[in-house]
């Protein structure tokens, strides 16, 4: 929308269509339709309360059918009362009493809503929000892992300088370089999955007060718990104020900003690649790299799904450092800061959908891989150093650091310095047939074990 102040919902709308089901005001709205149709069949079913009788097949088919069929024609008209009650939760029960106003369930429209606080609705709607909103985001971070997986092993066997601290370094190889990537974001993918989604449905500060006032035969743990976990899907939390306490929001916010860290960091590292030619980029017939400069192909994707990351992330880590706060019983601050949950997702998804089509772009240049490895020989002398302490020769680190520190190294100067060395024919004769290339260490097989 080009009126759009955000440009989640402007310039970037059409890269979030998945989460507008998710997060919305809309997806808000049904999930509370849900919550308080799930409690009216669940207390229908508790033989303990008379008063909110059994339902016949028909009538919970008309229940769940409000659920089934909500739509935002349906969210419109909560929105309309809530603009005369000023109370958003409030105006869902209302617009739930019209429903049934005129059917059989008409002398149960007391039992919507009943004992429960606003929060019983809001907490658990919150939770199916981000359940819906993982379902939606996981299998893009699992893409990502698997492009990575499989370029990993595409390049597992191709040469690469590394650079520590931005200098020559021992080789390695693009796969496993990459596959080490695959490796960190799966292990995050591993602690979000294992985040258990809780909810309360507890009473105004948790203790079924008002609960066992009216019934207090009931086992109101037991019924709520069938409700949260058999219903929803949920996992009950019973130790709660007014609110669910959010440490498990803490805890998903915190792990997919871990997610998201990993990723810039692969972001930025394929960005210096780029930089360095070991990748090139394929190009689209119509895209423009620079308004003056026609042969720029720039590396717009990563450093796009870069700044998209780090937007994500301010608003995890306000979240996850906000949410479980609250002062006393409850206060309202958290209200208006899960709101922008979708926020945080919607952000997350840009630079993901970002990062896979950069990925798609590149193209490994190994001429430029190789001609790196073959102009610094100075690497070799870590392999030297070390074969010359097994062989016992005195102070080999120093007498490397003269041969190589700040001097120009070829392969020349390491052959002759090799074959001046006091050295049993195998171990000479292996570092003679050594090269930057070819001194990988076990690269290809770490990147074997990423599978």
């Amino acid at each position: 929308m080009i009126t759009a102040i955000s440009p989640i919902d402007g310039r970037y709308g059409s890269k979030v269509t998945e989460l507008t089901e998710c997060f919305s005001e809309y997806a808000l709205l049904k999930n509370r339709v849900k919550v308080e149709v799930m409690w009216l069949i669940a207390l229908s079913a508790e033989q303990q309360i008379p008063e909110c009788r059994a339902l016949s097949a028909d009538e919970e088919q008309q229940l769940r059918q409000i659920v089934s069929n909500f739509c935002p024609v349906e969210a419109e008209k909560i929105k309309k009362i809530e603009a005369v009650t000023n109370h958003d939760v409030k105006a869902v029960e209302y617009y739930l009493k019209e429903q049934i106003t005129g059917t059989t369930l008409d002398d149960l429209s007391e039992f919507i809503h009943f004992a429960c606080t606003s929060e019983d609705i809001n907490n658990l709607s919150h939770a199916l929000m981000l359940k819906d909103g993982l379902a939606a985001m996981v299998p893009q971070q699992q893409e990502i892992i698997d492009t990575i997986c499989r370029l990993a092993d595409e390049f597992k066997t191709v040469p690469m300088l590394a650079r520590t601290h931005g200098q020559t370094a021992s080789p390695t190889t693009i796969g496993k370089e990459l596959a080490v990537f695959a490796s960190r974001l799966g292990k995050q993918s591993e602690k979000i999955a294992a985040v258990e989604l809780l909810g309360k449905l507890n009473g105004a500060v948790g203790n079924f007060n008002a609960h066992l006032s009216a019934y207090p035969a009931v086992n109101w743990p037991a019924l709520t718990k069938g409700v949260i976990e058999d219903e929803l899907g949920l996992t009950q939390n019973l130790f709660t104020t007014q609110i669910e306490p959010h440490d498990y929001m803490a805890e998903l916010f915190d792990a997919l900003a871990r997610w998201n860290t990993i990723l810039i960091d692969l972001n930025r590292d394929i960005w210096t690649y780029i930089s360095m030619a070991y990748f090139g980029q394929k190009t689209v017939k119509g895209e423009i790299g620079s308004s003056t400069m026609p042969h720029k192909v720039n590396p717009i994707d990563f450093e796009n799904s870069e700044g998209n990351c780090g937007l994500a992330n301010a608003i995890f880590n306000h979240l996850s450092a906000k949410l479980p706060i609250s002062r006393l019983q409850r206060d309202l601050t958290d209200s208006t800061v899960l709101r922008n949950m979708g926020v945080g997702f919607g952000y997350s998804m840009i630079a993901y959908k970002s990062t896979l089509k950069g990925l798609g772009k590149l193209k490994l240049n190994e001429q430029k891989l190789a001609d790196d490895l073959n102009n610094a020989w100075e690497v070799m002398a870590e392999p030297i150093q070390t074969v010359m302490r097994k062989a016992g020769i005195e102070k080999p680190y120093e007498k490397l650091k003269e041969l190589t520190r700040g001097q120009q190294i070829d392969s020349g100067t390491i052959r002759h310095f090799v074959e001046g060395l006091e050295l049993n024919a195998e171990d000479k004769q292996r570092l003679l047939d050594m090269s930057p290339a070819s001194y990988i260490g076990m690269a290809e097989k770490i990147s074997d074990l990423l599978k």
